[in-house]
């Protein structure tokens, strides 16, 4: 009889943290002590905490332990499992606490959360379609057949407030009302994209890794709404996890009868395939993402007409993300004024982001719209480590811009972010400090643009470049006052022209930062200095001769022998200070690294 269930975080973060040595060497301890039948292992989907990996949980208890490692298992089953004594140096104790964590649920990463596309990530194990099941799983499809009309279905959609959180936020119904008005009878598809190419996003993946049956089951309703009987869900080949999990799903939903003919005896028929994307950006733009499925280059199409009129091979199609599609099955089941009940006026429901960057909590978070940008900051995430101030934060990705600090108490939701010169775009949240020089970050997202760009268009293809072309300019030192008056024109030149939302989206990360760090901007230009001490070529590194010490690590950890002991012996020292030949420099940083009295200054 089973009394115990042991949590083991199978994401990919805690995936590449050994997380899978755990559960061997948990398997053989609980062979050795007879437990095999007393304590039942389950690896789930990503917990959120993605910094304390490996995660792992025991029930009933609840007792949570971060950062385990192969080594501590056999103490865990010693003492726990068979002396129900936690292992206290193991348990999660949060910063500043001298008590444990004693349950997940209790961790200020969690207080101001609301788990509805990622409620079942870490409970249950997404190989299992039964653990799905006792979870109400498929029950909002079985309802959608048995007791609504596919008009109901789309009216609760659209009732619900739910916007697309792919990026764009277009309303869900309106989306799904089009696809099923426009062309009546004939082929129709239902396509998920699950491409997700922002740098540190990892929403999406994460849903398909941890509660891959959600998406089955919305996807199937979805159908079941327009009148469609395939679905395909394009997800890139990175995400192998994912992927395996994913089919095994399918598979596994087939053999319950929940995909395929006569789902429910309803008469209603829908199946639907995986299709593999090479991690080409632009193909997370819809019409480009289809255009790939069907065999072609990735490329995007004008619009009109829209892919709810001609999309897939031609065909009526409506295109969500993993996160849309995750809310789905419980709006159906909890109905439009449950959903409708959290978020804003304009932004109902929940959103789920990556947060990464500079922040104490780096993980997956889901928040009711409207939780301002210093509640994720400073409560979830637990503030900016090593005493640094925050500085801005990235949302949208190389489609978003970046949020200054003194607008942190902003809350987040599609509107506020856009006319902040932002994005909601999927969900990634990259947290800045002091030491981070926004011109930087713009090259940064620009370069990846730059890079992504199918080259389809002129104004993106060669916009960005030219954009590029200048931002190296202003970094390397020799920029000019007149080159940020054609970041700003080159830009809105390519907001205008650029065929799909990649090139009309690319200059935000660059006018966000001139509206709200111009001044660094001109640093640049002008004092040929980079404030935040990030740009190499206006770097300069000296030696504070009366600190120097003259201990020489600075000189012998050099790489280009760019460091010479003087004639000076600072007051209170005995041997001589060192000095830096600038000419020489290469303004690496390693000097400043070894130097123990802090002698060194980077300006």
């Amino acid at each position: 009889m089973i009394r115990t269930h042991v949590l083991i975080c199978g994401g990919t973060g805690c995936t590449s943290s050994g997380s899978l040595a755990l559960k061997e060497t948990l398997e053989k301890e609980l062979a050795a002590k007879g437990l095999t039948e007393e304590v039942k292992i389950v690896i789930t989907g990503c917990f959120g905490l993605c910094a304390l990996g490996p995660v792992m949980i025991v029930y009933p208890d609840g007792t949570f332990y971060s950062m385990v490692k192969p080594e501590d298992i056999p103490e865990i089953v010693d003492e726990h499992l068979l002396k129900g004594r936690p292992v206290a140096r193991l348990e999660y104790h949060e910063a500043g606490e001298k008590e444990a964590v004693s349950s997940l649920s209790e961790t200020k990463f969690y207080s101001k959360q609301k788990r509805v596309a990622l409620r079942n990530c870490g409970v249950i194990n997404p190989e299992n379609i039964e653990e799905y099941i006792a979870r109400d799983g498929y029950a909002a499809l079985g309802k959608a057949l048995t007791e609504m009309t596919p008009e109901a279905v789309i009216q609760t959609v659209l009732d619900s407030g739910l916007r697309g959180r792919g990026g764009g936020g277009f309303p869900t119904g309106r989306k799904w009302d089009l696809a099923r008005k426009l062309v009546q009878g004939g082929q129709k598809y239902v396509a998920c994209n699950a491409d997700e190419g922002d740098p540190g996003a990892f929403m999406d993946r994460s849903i398909l890794e941890g509660d891959p049956h959600a998406l089955i089951e919305a996807m199937a309703i979805a159908g079941y709404a327009i009148g469609a009987s395939e679905g395909y869900v394009y997800v890139r080949a990175e995400y192998p996890i994912a992927v395996q999990r994913l089919q095994i799903a399918i598979d596994q939903a087939r053999e319950y009868g929940l995909l395929g003919k006569d789902i429910f005896g309803t008469g209603f028929e829908f199946d639907m395939f995986i299709r593999l994307g090479a991690g080409a950006f632009v193909c997370g733009e819809e019409t480009a993402l289809m255009t790939s499925i069907e065999g072609n280059r990735g490329e995007p199409r004008p619009r009109p007409p829209f892919p709810a009129e001609k999309g897939l091979y031609g065909k009526p199609t409506v295109l969500n993300n993993v996160e849309t599609y995750a809310n789905i099955p419980q709006i159906i089941l909890n109905g439009s004024d449950w959903f409708a009940s959290m978020g804003t006026e304009k932004s109902k429901g929940t959103k789920v982001f990556a947060l990464g960057g500079k922040i104490t909590n780096t993980g997956l978070v889901e928040i009711p719209m409207g939780t301002t940008l210093r509640e994720v900051i400073e409560d979830i995430g637990g503030g900016i480590p090593n005493g640094k101030k925050f500085k801005a934060a990235q949302t949208g990705g190389p489609s978003g811009g970046c949020i200054p600090a003194h607008l942190i108490d902003t809350p987040i939701d599609y509107d506020n972010l856009i006319a902040l010169g932002s994005m909601m775009g999927s969900g990634g949240l990259i947290v800045m400090d002091e030491d981070n020089c926004m011109v930087d970050i713009a090259r940064f997202f620009l370069d990846f643009t730059v890079d992504e760009s199918c080259g389809k268009c002129t104004p993106c293809r060669i916009g960005t470049k030219r954009m590029l072309e200048i931002l190296d300019k202003i970094i390397a030192g020799k920029g000019e006052l007149e080159d940020i008056d054609r970041l700003e024109e080159l830009a809105q030149y390519i907001k205008a022209g650029s065929l799909c939302g990649l090139g009309q989206t690319a200059p935000n990360p660059v006018l966000s930062t001139l509206q709200y760090f111009r001044d660094e901007y001109i640093a640049h230009v002008v004092d040929k200095k980079c404030p935040a001490g990030v740009c190499k070529s206006l770097l300069s590194f000296t030696i504070d001769k009366d600190k120097c010490i003259g201990c020489g690590l600075c000189a012998k950890n050099c790489p280009v022998n760019a460091i010479e002991r003087t004639d000076y012996i600072a007051p209170g020292h005995k041997l001589a200070s060192f000095t830096i030949d600038a000419a020489k420099c290469v303004k690496c940083g390693v000097c400043m690294s070894n130097c123990r009295p802090k002698a060194i200054e980077k300006k």
